[in-house]
């Protein structure tokens, strides 16, 4: 499967601006992946750990909270992830199973693609449920102010 689910979650959860959260979900979702993958043990823990703090570190200080913006900053860390993933399995002498180039770009294709309509779907049960609360936030304020007032009467 070409579609990185996991560096989806990674991604929208680094984009939320909580690091270590982002961290833990990618060392864990990367130590899954390296054992179910049977390679090198630790490729991928490192890859997705290291991109979730590099897409944590740009979005502390470039605001991201754009939807058309968070596409390049997938399709960014999607090809960060593959590359940092190549890297350690060529430095450490593994031969690469499937065609680098190919696998690449139709990762970047599908993980970008399918990872913008689940952020997107995400954000709207979010912005859905948070305009929700807020709602009831203020109808509490209003029935407390109106409430607080008679007692003073």
């Amino acid at each position: 499967s070409y579609i990185d689910f996991t560096e989806i979650v990674v991604v929208y959860i680094a984009l939320h601006r909580d690091a270590w959260q982002a961290v833990l979900v990618a060392t864990l979702a990367g130590i899954i992946l390296d054992a179910a993958s049977g390679g090198l043990i630790g490729a991928g823990r490192f890859s997705k750990t290291l991109t979730a703090y590099v897409i944590f570190f740009a979005a502390t200080r470039v605001n991201l909270e754009n939807p058309l913006l968070r596409i390049p900053v997938l399709a960014a860390a999607t090809v960060l992830d593959s590359a940092i993933y190549v890297f350690w399995h060529r430095v450490l002498g593994y031969p690469p199973i499937v065609p680098l180039m190919q696998t690449m770009s139709y990762k970047l294709i599908a993980t970008t693609t399918v990872g913008t309509i689940v952020l997107y779907m995400i954000d709207a049960v979010v912005a859905e449920r948070s305009s929700q609360r807020r709602q009831f936030a203020t109808r509490r304020r209003v029935a407390r102010r109106s409430t607080g007032s008679l007692r003073r009467r």
